[in-house]
């Protein structure tokens, strides 16, 4: 089974060398490591260069957007199995390939995802945040719930048979893209019990308040176009929740 991992990059000199060597450490053989960068103007296209004998496929151009990159990373896919590993996080060990892999192999579904971990940016073995996808159900849609999309592995197929990111959300595609597969078109999915990719904070959708209430209002337009009965005070629940993994990571820390 072929994986084909996606990286979307743009001006992160800081963080890409430690993604892509995530990558080259697993120990699963057979990857496709798809690297597109958004015509960086830092450092970062000198620090993949250094690399370009190890990836499959790289591309240095102008994009519109995160999804637009990751829709360019699906179409030079050719893993029979495709998963996203964003600029700014990294695998938590060198087994999650292999694990998804044998997963897949054991429960013959289309989409395998699992657990993944905020951490400390000044030290990353300090988790800050589990953002776990035990509890997930196809009804927590109309609450602003979805699988960590971070730790989502989904066959090329599925993509082919339904479809890639919308262009019409900026912030909250992938929630789109998971609402479609496994609520509207019943995907098959298994949730893996394990940590899959740790993250640093301040990501598209949490780096700002004005950024937390425009994916609010996405997910409202994807859940009204879909027809779920959802409103802004159903999707404001889960923000308590959010604070609760962080204290539940904390306790675990200092057990």
């Amino acid at each position: 089974m072929k994986v084909s991992i996606v990286t979307a990059v743009k001006n992160r000199q800081e963080t890409i060398r430690h993604t892509i060597e995530s990558v080259l450490e697993q120990d699963y053989e057979d990857i496709e490591y798809i690297l597109l960068d958004g015509n960086s103007t830092d450092d970062t296209t000198n620090i993949i260069d250094s690399y370009k004998e190890k990836l499959a496929y790289y591309k240095s151009e102008p994009d519109d957007g995160i999804y637009d990159a990751l829709n360019k990373g699906l179409l030079v896919a050719k893993g029979d199995v495709i998963g996203f590993l964003h600029s700014d996080d990294f695998f938590n060990d060198k087994h999650v390939i292999s694990s998804v892999v044998d997963t897949f192999k054991a429960r013959e579904v289309d989409i395998v995802f699992g657990d993944v971990i905020f951490v400390n940016p000044h030290n990353l073995r300090q988790g800050i945040r589990l953002y776990s996808s035990s509890n997930f159900n196809p009804d927590l849609f109309e609450w602003g719930w979805m699988p960590a999309h971070p730790s989502c592995f989904i066959k090329r197929s599925t993509y082919k048979k339904y479809g890639h990111f919308s262009a019409n959300y900026k912030i909250a595609s992938d929630f789109d893209l998971l609402l479609r597969f496994i609520k509207i078109h019943n995907v098959s999915y298994w949730y893996l019990k394990r940590i899959m990719v740790c993250m640093r904070p301040g990501g598209l959708s949490n780096c700002s308040l004005l950024a937390r209430w425009r994916i609010n209002q996405e997910i409202l337009d994807i859940c009204r176009r879909h027809q779920l009965k959802t409103n802004i005070f159903k999707l404001m629940l889960r923000y308590p929740a959010k604070l609760l993994e962080k204290f539940g990571v904390a306790w675990r820390l200092s057990r």
